[in-house]
């Protein structure tokens, strides 16, 4: 009985006559005798699949990564002659479990690249490297030969989380909150320091202004003090000067001049008294 097929677009059929290949393609579609066909769908879009490995770092701290991985059947052919992926035409469901082991093969080439690359690391750089594991591992699971026998293309891994065991993990937790109290301290202590230095810089500048200010103090007082004595110096001088005329008269002339300067300015004396023995003494011969 002839019946017709017609396949997803999004899968790559094979139809088999015996053991031979009569037509492939995606999906493509045909007349087909029951009895005598076999037909295999192999899906051609990319695929997703999850993981979580658990491993031990080269000092012997177990890990967990957690991840995903994307795949794609390059060359069907080459997966149809390992896998089965023979149909039912009416129910297009796959007839054995053949194709649930791809990603588990998948699963253990990446598992195997990843570990050899976790081995070489200790704790604490395997915990920061999920980016550059990501690109590692992709070109080692490409280098596998069984990958190009099953035509499988790896598109890309991707490591969403890589964590160490809780026990582990409260420990680094302990360990970097004591690093951040002891970053705190030492902000703290700076800071301080910095007061103190800043106030000593204060303290320092302000005594220097203090004695500069008492140098400048020191030096305008000793200007007053030459001042005062130059000056002092110079009224003497000019007294001096003044009553050196003076010098050469007798007694008698003096008092006969301090007698006329008295007269000049007797507008400006209220009273004289003059006694006897003043006259006395302006009578008297020398």
């Amino acid at each position: 009985m002839v019946k017709y097929f017609k396949g997803e677009p999004a899968q790559f059929i094979i139809k088999y006559h015996g053991k031979k290949i009569k037509k492939a393609g995606r999906g493509i579609s045909f007349f087909y005798a029951g009895y005598k066909t076999n037909i295999v769908a192999i899906p051609s879009q990319t695929k997703d699949s999850h993981f979580i490995f658990n491993e031990v770092t080269n000092n012997y701290q177990a890990i967990s990564l957690q991840g995903h991985y994307t795949y794609k059947i390059r060359d069907p052919k080459k997966m149809a002659s390992l896998l089965d992926y023979s149909i039912d035409p009416i129910s297009k469901t796959y007839k054995t479990t053949d194709p649930e082991k791809l990603e588990l093969r998948i699963t253990n080439v990446v598992q195997m690249a990843t570990r050899s690359e976790i081995e070489k690391l200790d704790l604490e750089d395997a915990l920061k490297i999920s980016m550059t594991l990501a690109d590692t591992v992709v070109g080692k699971v490409r280098d596998v030969p069984v990958m190009d026998e099953m035509g499988i293309e790896l598109l890309g891994v991707t490591f969403n989380s890589i964590k160490p065991t809780p026990e582990i993990s409260k420990a680094l937790e302990a360990e970097f909150r004591e690093k951040l109290q002891k970053k705190a301290d030492e902000a703290i202590y700076a800071r301080r320091a910095a007061a103190v230095e800043q106030e000593r810089a204060i303290k320092e500048n302000e005594l220097n202004n203090q004695i500069a200010l008492e140098e400048k103090r020191k030096t305008l007082i000793e200007l007053e003090g030459n001042n005062l004595v130059q000056d002092a110096e110079f009224k003497s001088k000019a007294e001096e000067l003044q009553l050196a005329p003076y010098k050469v008269l007798s007694a008698k002339q003096l008092l006969a001049l301090a007698m006329k300067d008295m007269a000049n300015n007797a507008g400006r004396i209220g009273n004289l008294t003059i006694t006897s023995e003043i006259l006395a003494q302006l009578l008297k011969e020398d």
